[in-house]
């Protein structure tokens, strides 16, 4: 693994910084960005986690897992001010099979695509 597993260090911190920032840290934008946002992601954190070669099945459980969790406790962390959303989950998991379809293009060298 080695440097490779750093890009997906950073965007599981960015993702940490992201989904829990409290509502009042959060900029307002037009409706629709958090689902961008949510879907930009999770791809992000597929992708890196595939370029760091972390094996592909518990890559995509655990983010699916992380997807969930994160919006659990959003609803039930209130002073985030924020609140979980169904609808952010589905588009987390729509963000993972993406991430993973953009990493499957791009095999790692020396690997072989899963």
């Amino acid at each position: 693994m080695g440097v490779r597993i750093l890009p997906f260090v950073v965007a599981a911190l960015l993702s940490v910084i992201v989904l829990f920032t409290p509502a009042s840290g959060v900029p307002t934008a037009p409706p629709g960005t958090d689902k961008v946002v949510h879907f930009l992601l999770f791809a992000l954190l597929t992708a890196t986690g595939r370029y760091g070669r972390l094996p592909l099945t518990p890559l995509v459980a655990g983010l699916i897992g992380y997807a969930a969790v994160s919006e659990v406790l959003q609803w039930l962390i209130t002073a985030l001010g924020r609140g979980g959303d169904v609808l952010d989950g589905l588009v987390d998991v729509a963000g993972i099979a993406f991430g993973y379809l953009i990493a499957r293009r791009r095999p790692v060298s020396g690997s072989r695509p899963r």
